[in-house]
């Protein structure tokens, strides 16, 4: 009881202060803004109060959520998420590794030993590629900062896009039998059994495992999510009114197309893309063109192509990139569309 009290009373302590600084931000950033010597109404004013306002405000949103995904992720190790999807039927198989995705706390450095771990337990490769592609893209760090700078509608939004576009690559992967694809070492590995074991984390463990996801998570990305931001304040104090719309908006055919090509060659995570979107949409670009281009430098991160080249064939890393960008370039026609 005494080692439980010793993580459960701090968090008790530090929830209504989370509370009221986060009932606070508005306020707050305007105070700030105060002390400098700059109209808060000016270009340099609006900029100042976008950073001031949204860093932190996303950074508590952020520190929330990954210590609640830490606790869950103590019932997602990686044996039993192979396990999980091991023996499944296709579809139901490509529906579950996708939702997988979004609440396992998978990086591209894991990219590798999970994909061979896949492939021991039997893991259908368009399976494998479902996971693979919603564990970057639809995570709970691009959730949370949808939700704080967007609202639920458009974070509701985006995780129904990313888990399609997870779902459909993959099924499209698996019908056309890439697996001659794979590295001649990777086909050679032989399977094996995975058991789905119980989790036996105490309450104390799961407790400790959201904080220290808080430390890791946090501690790692806040240096994405202050550059984003600050390229976003930048972009909306300064870029006039409607000028992305003369090439990222719903008038441009061209635009969705574009928005991909950039996309995919470039590398960032979540935390530092979306606050330049939020920034993108105010300035007259598209919805369907602003998440066409975060779904591609999201989803098809350089890192994580140069590390599955380790086994994939570069025949089969092209198929791959060029499904989901496929998938990505729909995705922003029919929101363009539609909205």
């Amino acid at each position: 009881m005494k080692a439980n009290n010793k993580v459960l009373i701090p968090l008790l302590l530090a929830l209504p202060v989370w509370v009221g600084l986060y009932a606070s931000l508005q306020p707050l950033a305007n105070f700030l803004v105060s002390l400098f010597p700059v109209d808060r109404h000016s270009h340099g004013g609006e900029a100042l109060f976008f950073f001031l306002y949204d860093a932190p405000k996303v950074l508590l949103l952020l520190t929330a959520v990954v210590f609640v995904m830490g606790i869950i992720n103590t019932w997602f190790t990686p044996e039993r998420t192979r396990a999980l999807l091991a023996g499944r039927s296709l579809g139901l198989a490509n529906i579950l590794a996708a939702s997988l995705g979004v609440v396992t706390p998978f990086c591209s450095c894991s990219a590798v030993p999970l994909f061979i771990g896949f492939v021991q337990a039997g893991v259908p490769l368009g399976v494998t590629f479902s996971f693979l592609i919603a564990a970057p893209m639809v995570n709970e760090i691009a959730l949370t900062l949808l939700f704080g700078l967007f609202g639920w509608k458009v974070a509701l939004l985006y995780l129904g896009l990313g888990l399609s576009v997870a779902i459909f690559g993959g099924l499209v992967l698996g019908k056309l039998g890439v697996e001659k694809y794979l590295e001649p070492w990777v086909q050679k590995i032989p399977q094996k059994q995975i058991s789905f074991e119980s989790s036996t984390s105490t309450f104390q463990q799961r407790l400790e495992s959201g904080t220290q996801s808080v430390r890791d998570v946090v501690g790692k990305v806040w240096p994405y999510i202050l550059l984003g931001i600050g390229v976003g304040a930048f972009i909306h104090g300064f870029v006039p009114e409607n000028f992305m719309a003369s090439f990222m908006g719903k008038d441009a055919w061209w635009s969705v197309p574009l928005a991909v090509i950039i996309g995919v060659p470039m590398y960032s995570s979540a935390a530092g893309i979306i606050p330049v979107v939020q920034a993108l949409l105010a300035k007259g670009a598209a919805l369907g063109t602003s998440l066409a281009f975060m779904m591609s430098v999201v989803a098809l991160s350089l890192p994580e192509l140069i590390i599955l080249r380790r086994v994939l064939t570069v025949k089969l890393i092209s198929l791959f990139v060029s499904i989901v960008a496929s998938g990505i370039l729909l995705v922003g026609f029919i929101f363009n569309l539609l909205l």
